[in-house]
């Protein structure tokens, strides 16, 4: 009988680490509680793009403290709203920074967005709610990411970790 506790303890081990394993890719729909930003850069032309860019590095320090607060979607759709006026000033400052004479335009709406993969986190094409920063008149190639979870406000997706209850179980069982 020992041995065949121990074999099925074994065995619960490995199917545990499989799903624990497994479980790392995640794919969510729309419906599911994410709110996105998009940056729009002014045009495709080289040094729009390149602009958008620096605007996006900028954008991001700016929010990542208000978004490592936020505890679910509707909190982060909160909090971003009430700093867009904020979010404009640095994007503005870092265009005129640069030479730029146009200015940024920052909300938060719902948007279609193509299927995304961030490390181990698929998101499906749909309509999502997200933060909007057209920069200029918004017409050129995009940056878009994941304000609430965080995903591209860590130092790396990797910092995202998905539990299993087996796995859990069976740690607290040996420990």
């Amino acid at each position: 009988m020992k041995k065949f506790c121990a074999f099925a303890i074994v065995i619960l081990a490995v199917v545990a680490t499989i799903v624990y394993v497994g479980s790392k890719n995640v794919t969510a729909s729309a419906d599911t509680e994410y709110l996105r930003i998009h940056v729009r850069a002014n045009s495709n032309e080289q040094i729009d793009q390149s602009v958008k860019y620096i605007v996006k590095d900028e954008v991001v320090k700016f929010i990542t403290p208000y978004a490592a607060q936020c505890v679910d979607k509707q909190t982060a759709i909160e909090v971003i709203s009430g700093v867009l006026g904020e979010i404009e000033d640095v994007c503005d400052r870092v265009l005129r920074e640069n030479g730029f004479t146009y200015t940024s335009r920052a909300q938060v709406r719902q948007e279609e967005f193509p299927t995304r993969v961030y490390g181990d986190v698929t998101l499906e094409a749909g309509l999502y709610d997200a933060l909007i920063i057209e920069l200029g008149s918004g017409t050129g190639d995009n940056w878009w990411c994941v304000i609430y979870p965080p995903l591209c406000f860590t130092a790396a997706t990797a910092d995202v970790e998905y539990r299993s209850i087996i796995k859990d179980i069976i740690n607290k069982f040996f420990n």
